[in-house]
């Protein structure tokens, strides 16, 4: 049963709203600690793929407005066809074609609604979105994924003596494997550079060290810097992001960390007796698992 149906226009098209008393049926996504995305400056969530009428399609989540589109305040929730050879796809109220592969609701509920204990919609910091999606002659059963944010996560360091750095002849050096959360990480360098640093930059990477591992269905959120330490003065070369790693996307970093001439420089500490020092930090802010 639903109540208080809420009807917008996008694009010439009515798109209909409505608040029910039961869960989605079709694809939910279930995110424990909600606030944490906020804390953390998450800024965009997208589920795994699911599959409706023999194609598939995504949730995209902005937990605090979809800047993009200058929203604030209030979440943002799409629904994305994954599908990008199958934007042709009839969904039940409207199109999903050409260049417009996303539909949804910029301003889907405000924070303040959102946040408000008496509405029910977080319990415990746990929340629930979720889709249906009915394609022409489709039917099919729900299934979704489970997002948990961890709580005042602990951060892990490692540290990778490289030695006799000008010998260096390979494309890509790993570093030994180190854990943070319950996962393995290495550090990968490409001392001659890679893809568009080829050539002019040392690339530099976290990745997961062991990405068969981790199961298809599962994303895991790391806030990941990566340091090559003056050994000098103390000036370090740092980058930091916050990236979703997966079996399918398992590394995160720069191609273009450091230019071969300031690396080389003396004086700056990144190259002191042919021996080079990097350090990463890394803390595990969330996973996603199927349900």
């Amino acid at each position: 049963m639903a109540s208080n149906p809420v009807s917008t226009t996008q694009d010439g098209i009515a798109v209909a709203r409505s608040i029910s008393d039961g869960p989605p049926t079709h694809y939910m996504v279930k995110i424990q600690l909600f606030s944490l995305l906020l804390k953390n400056s998450v800024e965009k969530y997208e589920s795994g793929d699911f599959e409706a009428g023999s194609y598939k399609w995504r949730l995209v989540l902005y937990p605090s407005g979809n800047k993009s589109r200058n929203v604030k305040d209030y979440i943002s929730l799409y629904l994305a066809i994954a599908d990008t050879d199958s934007r042709n796809a009839a969904e039940k109220e409207r199109r999903f074609r050409g260049l417009r592969n996303q539909w949804g609701f910029d301003q889907f509920l405000p924070l303040r609604t959102f946040n408000d204990v008496a509405s029910g919609y977080p319990v415990d910091d746990t929340c629930v979105f979720g889709a249906e999606v009915y394609v022409t002659k489709e039917m099919s059963t729900g299934k979704g994924e489970s997002l948990s944010m961890i709580k005042d996560a602990s951060s892990s360091k490692h540290i990778w003596r490289i030695e006799n750095f000008s010998k260096m002849d390979l494309e890509c050096y790993d570093s030994q494997t180190f854990f943070a959360g319950d996962n393995k990480w290495k550090i990968q360098m490409y001392p001659k550079g890679r893809h568009h640093g080829l050539g002019s930059h040392i690339s530099l990477y976290l990745a997961l060290a062991d990405p068969i591992a981790v199961p298809s269905s599962s994303k895991i959120l790391a806030e990941f810097t990566l340091r090559m330490v003056d050994q000098m003065q103390g000036r370090h070369i740092s980058g930091k992001v916050s990236y979703w790693l997966s079996e399918s996307s398992p590394e995160n970093g720069w191609a273009k960390y450091v230019t071969f001439g300031y690396f080389n420089l003396p004086g700056n500490g990144c190259l002191v007796k042919d021996v080079c020092v990097v350090e990463a930090e890394v803390t595990v802010l969330g996973i996603t698992n199927a349900i």
